[in-house]
């Protein structure tokens, strides 16, 4: 019996009391009951439906986000979008079936690797948890990837590993209870990259000549383009490495066309500060060149160790001079070349303070090689007045380099010592020669005087 039925039928029993006034008021009352109750009867009653699918799967698939083409010696960050196509086949709706908490075609728990398969790529990422993805859905994994430089050009393909669950079936047990079957999944995808081609150099040798703290000096340099590209209008060229105290001063060299494996000579012209040691330095190289889309490029940096020579360096080496207050003498000092390189031109140079002066405080010493010790003359007057003691005269040489760069040394200091001027008694006493001639100068004016006297 159906709800109305009940309603109607309870209509009708009511109807026979209409004619009783007695019981009007109670007949108002049992139908407002009456219709409580079945207001209730059909709120409880299952009028809804639910769905329920009898196939359906995650159906993935992989590609790149951007360029995917490559360069040797970079460090990249491939983004692989992984895109759920899956659709879900017979959907069933009926009342009394129960909504199910997951879609057939829902990828649950997916996780994502990259491999470097055969590619000479390097992955240096773990493998992504990306959740669950629904069907019409996307989600991106991004894995760091390193290209070595002397990676061969080429098209590569890199398999991306896909591990998932999804929900097989969903089986329903009465009007609340539903049994679910997942089942779990391995795919492997293949997504391509190009590893472009490009020129990168070998420095095969670097020979240098004359190059020493504070001059100048060439390097002779034999590179290879090791790359898989022709290089067309090729320089090449070197560059300060940070701090280093190697700097270019002729820093480019035109090579032309530069083809695979082919070589080339380059000779640069460099500078070493003068707080150089000897030691090798770092140099920077690279080539830039017009690659085969016409486009000028510039290729990764190859950094060299350079050798450089010690400073070019002196030292006074002998013992330090005597005058005597109110003297004009010659001093002489020997200097010597203490350094890693031949100082050409040499010219020694003395500054004088007081108590000295001098008209002649330049010496022309001329080539000094390495180890080589050479002497040099100065005329000093001294004043009378000097203080007796040991004086420091400023003496330096101003030289040339093998690339005729004039080049002035560090500042040495030339030892002199002042000494007192002594009596003429003394003086006589210790040097006979000069007392005799001072009796003959002495008698010969005596000579002189009596001669005169005794004509008058």
């Amino acid at each position: 019996m159906t709800v109305r039925e009940k309603i109607t039928i309870s209509e009708n029993r009511l109807s026979g009391f209409r004619g009783n006034t007695g019981y009007r008021s109670r007949n108002v009352f049992a139908l407002l009951i009456l219709t409580g109750i079945a207001i209730t009867f059909i709120a409880v009653s299952p009028v809804s439906a639910g769905s329920q699918y009898m196939a359906g799967s995650p159906e993935l698939s992989a590609v790149i986000a951007g360029s995917n083409e490559l360069s040797p010696g970079n460090e990249v960050q491939l983004a692989v979008v992984i895109q759920n196509t899956g659709v879900n086949q017979f959907k069933f709706v009926k009342s009394g079936i129960v909504d199910s908490d997951d879609l057939p075609n829902t990828a649950k728990f997916l996780t994502v690797t990259l491999d470097a398969g055969n590619s000479p790529l390097i992955v240096k990422s773990d493998p992504q948890m990306l959740g669950d993805l629904k069907a019409s859905g996307t989600s991106t994994a991004k894995f760091t990837v390193k290209i070595p430089s002397d990676a061969p050009a080429g098209t590569y393909s890199l398999p991306v590993l896909l591990n998932y669950t999804y929900m097989y079936t969903a089986d329903q047990y009465g009007t609340d209870t539903i049994q679910y079957t997942y089942k779990t999944m391995n795919e492997t995808l293949q997504i391509p990259v190009k590893i472009k081609s490009d020129v990168r150099i070998n420095v095969l040798s670097a020979q240098v000549r004359d190059l020493n703290a504070g001059t100048e000096g060439y390097i002779t340099m034999e590179v290879q383009n090791v790359g898989h590209e022709d290089a067309k209008k090729a320089v090449v060229t070197i560059a300060r490495n940070d701090g280093s105290p190697v700097i270019p001063t002729e820093g480019s060299a035109y090579v032309g066309d530069f083809p695979s494996n082919g070589t080339a000579t380059c000779i640069f012209k460099t500078s070493v500060n003068s707080g150089a040691e000897a030691q090798s330095y770092p140099l920077d190289v690279y080539v830039k060149y017009e690659n085969h889309d016409g486009d000028m490029v510039t290729s990764d940096i190859e950094t060299i160790g350079v050798p450089v020579g010690g400073k070019i360096d002196f030292e006074i080496v002998s013992d330090p001079q005597t005058v005597t207050a109110g003297q004009k003498k010659v001093i002489t000092a020997k200097f010597k070349n203490t350094g890693g390189a031949t100082a050409y031109q040499a010219q020694a140079r003395v500054s004088m303070v007081d108590p000295f002066t001098s008209n002649d405080d330049s010496a022309f010493l001329g080539d000094l090689a390495p180890g080589e010790t050479k002497e040099a003359s100065f005329l000093v007057s001294t004043d009378s007045a000097a203080t007796v003691k040991q004086y420091g005269i400023d003496s330096e040489i101003r030289y040339r380099d093998a690339l005729d760069n004039t080049v002035i040394s560090d500042t040495m200091k030339l030892n002199v010592n002042v000494v007192a001027g002594k009596s003429i008694i003394a003086q006589l006493t210790e040097n006979p020669a000069l007392a005799a001639v001072v009796a003959v100068l002495v008698i010969a004016i005596g000579y002189f005087f009596y001669r005169r006297k005794k004509s008058q």
